[in-house]
């Protein structure tokens, strides 16, 4: 985009992605009834508008309502359908009264420690039978099972798994039907899929290789390259959450634009046609998402990659928020459960701060004189902390204050670390010494995260305690709408500016020892 240019938005799609998220939500979070109700109260508004349109001929603004109401209504319904079928489901029943059952399940991701009980596991299965004394009932489902690390540590999504367990009701308020707690071992184990042992081999492949590394880099190299955090040490999961940084280790759509930009540039410098660059792209985005395995921000970060390959193939020119807007509704639509995770809206959240809020900063960064390369960085950091941490301050209750400078100073290294990391993971599958080498490239720039993390944990008061739930994200949101309000007069930028240098000042102090490895 020429600089000084407005910034196109197409926000057609927009209302009914809100909408779709707005009556998803109701009925993950008040029941099928809700859900019912809302879905007849929108049909009996489209009824009646249809009919005035067709009585008085009004057109315009009254048609674009009319679909609106009637998607929203369809949304509703398929919502309701959803959560019904698990209000009614067999296991529901059986959560409630903690009985104990022998279950047949298939992991969809991997064993993740527990936080505090390092010999227990926790990972998410779709159910397949429930077997009772006298009787087995097929059906489908989502359990979450915790167990025994014992015998569950090694288990690969995709794996046929018989467990004996007791039933209970689901942690959290979303389309799972129970919780299970294994009592010991697999009773049995069937092979994975050909494309998940793949998946796996690649990835102990990886931490295999990333072994030549610190522990600390070896840890974080997985986590960066294809979401896996087993090896992270807790304490660097611990500076990465307090300095804002903990979105590096969550695949998101940054992941797959700088793998999918790679891959296009490597097709362009060979003389390759866009659509045979599209094929490739699309081949290299289905591996990373089954490596990665598709957890939500996974699967938002593989829908935005797929609307860009489209945008390729029919040479039109790419929309940004239409295909934010369009991969919100297709992945609400297919996983219901979605519009209740912190993870899924931080992600589009930031999506869309990067897509409307960063430009226009960029431009006026730009027409002051910034440096365009600076300019870029900071406002997007900035973009991206203004738009998520309201959402982070109802989850959490915690803001990070060095996130923005954090962000800024990683920068440079991210995309470095994901192309030779993914070009580490991809040789690793064929000689683990040829991986070491490739990986050990690595080895400087993820010290230099590692190092920004823990230098900005130390500093007090780096992560401020809020309200948790509404009321943070509410204080939060006031807080940084007063602030934007007040840059723009000349006098409160004086003031904003006086603050933090007088912040600093009562810092001073204490750098010695919070920052004693910088002198």
């Amino acid at each position: 985009m020429v600089a000084g240019e407005p910034f196109p938005l197409d926000l057609r799609l927009v209302p009914f992605a809100g909408t779709c998220w707005a009556v998803t939500l109701v009925g993950i979070l008040w029941g099928s009834g809700s859900a019912w109700v809302l879905a007849g109260s929108l049909s009996a508004l489209s009824v009646a508008l249809a009919a005035s349109c067709a009585l008085r001929g009004r057109e315009g603004w009254t048609w674009a309502i009319l679909a609106l109401l009637v998607f929203g209504s369809c949304c509703a319904a398929a919502a309701a359908w959803r959560v019904q079928a698990v209000e009614q489901h067999p296991l529901n029943a059986l959560a409630h009264s903690e009985a104990w059952v022998t279950l047949v399940v298939k992991p969809v991701s991997d064993p993740h420690a527990i936080p505090g009980f390092e010999r227990r596991v926790v990972l998410d299965a779709e159910l397949i039978e429930i077997h009772k004394s006298t009787e087995i009932i097929v059906s489908g489902g989502a359990v979450v099972v915790l167990a025994p690390s014992e015998g569950w540590n090694q288990i690969l999504p995709g794996q046929r798994v018989v467990l004996r367990g007791q039933l209970g009701v689901p942690r959290h308020r979303d389309l799972g039907l129970a919780t299970v707690r294994a009592e010991g071992p697999p009773l049995e184990v069937g092979p994975a899929p050909p494309h998940q042992r793949w998946a796996g081999v690649l990835r102990a492949r990886l931490a295999t290789a990333a072994a030549v590394l610190p522990a600390e880099e070896a840890g974080l190299l997985p986590g960066l390259v294809v979401g896996d955090t087993s090896a992270l040490p807790r304490q660097v999961k611990e500076d990465f959450t307090v300095t804002g940084l903990t979105h590096l280790t969550a695949v998101s759509g940054a992941n797959v634009s700088i793998l999918l930009g790679a891959v296009l540039l490597a097709v362009r410098g060979v003389g390759l046609g866009p659509v045979t660059g599209a094929v490739l792209a699309a081949l290299a985005l289905i591996a990373f998402v089954v490596v990665a395995r598709p957890s939500p921000s996974v699967l938002r970060a593989a829908a935005m990659g797929s609307i860009a390959l489209l945008a390729l193939v029919s040479g039109r020119r790419k929309q940004a928020l239409p295909a934010l807007a369009a991969s919100v509704i297709v992945l609400l639509v297919w996983s219901p459960e979605l519009s209740v995770d912190f993870g899924f809206a931080l992600s589009v959240a930031a999506t869309a701060g990067l897509i409307v809020v960063a430009p226009i900063w960029i431009d006026v960064l730009v027409g002051r004189g910034w440096p365009r390369v600076v300019a870029e960085a900071l406002a997007v950091s900035v973009a991206a902390f203004a738009v998520t941490a309201p959402i982070v301050a109802g989850m959490a209750g915690t803001v990070s204050v060095v996130s923005v400078v954090a962000n800024v100073l990683v920068a440079p290294v991210v995309g470095l670390i994901t192309v030779v990391g993914a070009t580490a993971a991809l040789t690793a599958a064929v000689n683990i010494q040829a991986a070491e080498i490739v990986v050990s490239l690595t080895h400087w720039p993820l010290w230099w995260l590692v190092t920004v993390a823990d230098q900005g944990a130390r500093i007090p008061g780096a992560s401020i305690a809020v309200p948790s739930g509404l009321a943070g994200a509410v204080v939060v949101f006031s807080v940084g709408l007063g602030l934007a309000l007040a840059w723009r007069r000349r006098w409160s930028r004086l003031v904003i500016v006086g603050v933090s240098i007088g912040v600093v000042v009562l810092w001073a102090p204490i750098w010695p020892t919070s920052l004693v490895d910088w002198v």
